[in-house]
């Protein structure tokens, strides 16, 4: 069975792993520092949400479901330099690194009591709130393993 944010250990479980990154952690893979990972995260889970629009991609309208079915067929981890929506690239290299965890842990914390999601993602297109469960799980974990977390 796939982890799903909305099962409240999965959620517990990724917040206890969110708490082991520092701001000098070092990324195992890619160019993100720990700070820019962090809001990247939750800039995303704020897509996610409903609360941040990002521009449907050309090349998802042809292959997202397709995609998107390969993403979920099984609990394997997302692949390294899994590439992002442009609007999700943090250019900044520093800030608040403490503030931005506890942001992104709040955003984690509200899937608890989503009930409905009316979501467009920018690649896969209309995903039910199971998929979204199960790709929330799998993107905040390729993230922590990202950082060794």
């Amino acid at each position: 069975m796939m982890k799903s944010i909305f099962d409240t250990v999965t959620r517990d479980e990724l917040i206890q792993r969110i708490h082991t990154i520092h701001a000098d952690t070092k990324t195992l893979w890619g160019k993100m520092n720990a700070f820019q990972m962090a809001r990247h995260c939750t800039y995303w889970n704020e897509m996610i949400l409903g609360r941040l629009s990002v521009k449907r991609m050309f090349l998802g309208r042809l292959f997202g479901k397709i995609a998107l079915k390969g993403v979920l067929k099984n609990d394997a981890p997302l692949t390294k330099n899994t590439p992002t929506s442009p609007e999700l690239i943090i250019t900044e290299k520093s800030g608040n690194f403490e503030l931005q965890k506890k942001e992104w842990i709040d955003t984690i914390k509200e899937y608890e009591h989503l009930t409905t999601i009316d979501l467009i993602h920018p690649f896969f297109g209309t995903m039910t709130k199971e998929q979204i469960g199960w790709f929330v799980y799998k993107h905040t974990d390729h993230h922590l393993r990202q950082f060794g977390a």
